[in-house]
């Protein structure tokens, strides 16, 4: 029987600290870091993001639009990063946010889960907004590789509330009914399960007892988007250590090019994210 995906992630966050890296080779910051908007540009800074952080972040979450602005040059350093993270013993979740119906979430699983892909990744982000059930084929290859994924429950932006606040014909959130179903995929197993949640540092906690998940958290929204280390400690108070992952983007980003100045600023969210939640 395979380790399950939130297993090892709870090891190596208890070994490495909470801290996920976002890996966003925007434009803005292509700029910022004065190199060009160009396949080099987008190289040299991812590279230099996973240097910086490994052996410090527990994993990295390289944003999927980035790179395949680029095309098939794109995708080409995307996969090169996903290589050179396996190589560094450093996690990746593909922050892809799929999702279909049928046979085409067949093809996403073998695209982002699948050894035989180039695009392997450890987790993937996917959305749930077509039905979770419908979710079934990459939550399934997940389960049996290993390896994990990330639905999106409540997020960081504001535009998303709307939806993720309303309520379905019996009378429920729809983010908590996305909880309630993850839970309910995770049921039945012995350690953390391969299935987590996208939930917003930056929203208010939910009516889900967030402890009962038995999956892990992938949480958004600190640093640039507002939210603080201390609003993701009292948000995830009663959950337990291990199970929520944070990422951190522009906030480390931002001190980049030098490698040095990058590795400090991975260091200081690490500790400030350690002291809250571990």
């Amino acid at each position: 029987m395979v380790e399950s995906f939130g297993n090892r992630l709870q090891e190596r966050i208890r070994e490495l600290g909470p801290l996920c890296v976002g890996i966003d080779p925007s434009t803005a910051l292509l700029e910022l870091w004065e190199r060009p908007d160009s396949v080099e540009g987008l190289e040299f800074f991812a590279l230099s993001v996973l240097e910086a952080c490994s052996d410090v972040a527990v994993c990295i979450k390289p944003q999927v639009s980035f790179f395949e602005r680029f095309g098939s040059e794109g995708f080409r350093v995307l996969e090169r990063l996903l290589k050179e993270a396996r190589s560094a013993d450093v996690l990746t979740i593909a922050d892809a946010k799929r999702g279909d119906i049928g046979s085409s979430n067949d093809g996403y699983a073998q695209a982002w889960l699948d050894d035989r892909s180039a695009l392997c990744s450890d987790a993937v982000t996917l959305s749930p907004y077509l039905g979770l059930g419908a979710l079934s084929p990459v939550i399934t290859k997940a389960q049996a590789t290993g390896r994990g994924v990330f639905v999106l429950a409540a997020t960081s932006n504001p535009e998303g509330r709307l939806l993720q606040t309303a309520r379905t014909a019996q009378e429920e959130k729809v983010e908590s009914m996305i909880l309630r179903e993850v839970r309910d995929l995770n049921q039945g197993d012995d350690e953390l399960g391969a299935v987590g949640v996208v939930l917003g540092a930056t929203r208010d906690r939910p009516e889900f007892a967030l402890e009962t998940l038995q999956g892990p958290y992938l949480v958004p929204g600190v640093g640039a988007q507002g939210a603080t280390a201390d609003d993701v400690g009292k948000l995830f108070a009663r959950c337990p250590k291990g199970t929520v992952v944070v990422n951190v983007g522009r906030s480390i980003l931002s001190a980049g090019p030098e490698r040095s100045a990058l590795r400090d600023a991975t260091q200081r969210w690490r500790d400030d994210l350690s002291q809250v939640l571990l």
